[in-house]
């Protein structure tokens, strides 16, 4: 995550397991060396790869396992809080009134997650646990006042007022209608275009990379659901390959309608006009071993990928969004596909991340 200008913040973690801890590096911004390392920030035996927030506040906010951190820039500890769940808590939202909206992980379908909301000033609860309906893998999205959740099998909304969730009972939709074998669980939201945009099947088997990983039988597909009304809602596989997976969101350019959608399982990616509720059309395809999050830089028209292949291992690849034409590609030397964050720098360059490698991508003479 970046801050102001030439401040870089890292964050990383030892592997699962009981003893599993995180820690936060403040890192070079040109050559990535170590400037400041914060102690080890423990996960409560809870694994799963963690979320960091520069605060408008001054202070940093990681979420890591079971635990919340609050760090002063020298990445000393400022406050630290166990969350009551017994399960990792993947990703928080910071609401326009600077509290943190957190939730926990459940991939089994088990039992139902939790919302919970945080003071950031002692890292206080505001109040109970609220339910949501489904466990829920999916990280969290935000517009305004509202907080999506992608469910296992369902899509819920939640109005957030004066650090309270409440959900929206009147907004929902079931996205997986296909039997469990042919169809998992979604990933993340995007909100764009009066819609929320996600995509399913995101039970998938991950090695060096999610090629050949996907799990469910059918075809993975692009979900859209309108804000204003969820019965309007529409899903298009983009691919029509089975055993599709992810475990990103798809990236929505709003200003172009242009809907960028992937499918790490079968290296596939491409790039769709939205024409208008579930009409599309193709301008663009390629086979890539794309699955990371994405970045759209919507003046140019640039969205920055990845490309995994088992010989050359990780690429950094510019696409022109219109038109799928590459401006650029370069190997970054990560043995494994990298499956999280990429980060925008200040002059068009790309801080990007695999579960071995950190890396500043630039174009020579921007």
């Amino acid at each position: 995550v970046l801050r102001a200008p030439g401040e870089v913040f890292l964050q990383g973690s030892t592997g699962p397991g009981p003893d599993t801890t995180g820690w936060i590096e403040r890192i070079h911004s040109e050559s990535l060396e170590v400037l400041a390392r914060s102690p080890d920030l423990p996960a409560g035996g809870a694994w799963w790869p963690g979320s960091i927030a520069a605060h408008a506040d001054g202070y940093l906010y990681a979420v890591q396992g079971r635990f919340v951190h609050k760090l002063d820039p020298q990445l000393r500890i400022v406050a630290a809080r166990e969350l009551p769940r017994p399960d990792p808590y993947n990703g928080f939202i910071v609401m326009p009134d600077g509290r943190l909206v957190t939730k926990n992980f459940v991939q089994d379908g088990s039992v139902a997650s939790y919302f919970m909301v945080i003071d950031p000033a002692r890292l206080e609860p505001t109040g109970a646990e609220v339910a949501v309906p489904e466990g829920s893998i999916a990280r969290l999205s935000a517009d305004g006042d509202f907080v999506y959740v992608i469910g296992d099998h369902t899509a819920f909304r939640y109005a957030y007022a004066g650090g309270t969730l409440v959900r929206d009972e009147g907004w929902s939709r079931r996205y997986r209608t296909r039997p469990d074998a042919e169809q998992s669980y979604g990933w993340d939201p995007v909100i764009a275009l009066d819609s929320v945009w996600f995509q399913d099947n995101g039970q998938g088997v991950f090695g060096r990379s999610f090629r050949g990983g996907g799990v469910s039988t059918g075809p993975l597909h692009l979900h859209r659901i309108a804000v204003g009304d969820a019965g309007d809602h529409d899903a298009f596989a983009p691919f029509g390959i089975g055993h599709g997976t992810i475990a990103n969101p798809p990236v929505i350019d709003v200003a172009r309608r242009i809907a960028v959608t992937y499918d790490s399982g079968n290296e596939r990616i491409a790039g769709l006009r939205i024409d208008g509720p579930g009409r599309f059309t193709r301008l663009w395809e390629h086979t890539f071993g794309a699955s990371n999050h994405f970045v759209l830089f919507p003046e140019s028209g640039e969205v920055v990928v990845n490309d995994f292949d088992d010989d050359t291992g990780e690429q950094v690849v510019v696409l022109d969004v219109e038109s799928g034409t590459e401006r650029g590609r370069v190997a970054i030397g990560s043995p494994v596909q990298s499956v999280v964050f990429q980060a925008p720098g200040w002059a068009g360059d790309v801080y990007t991340c695999t579960f071995s490698t950190v890396a500043r991508v630039y174009r020579r003479g921007y």
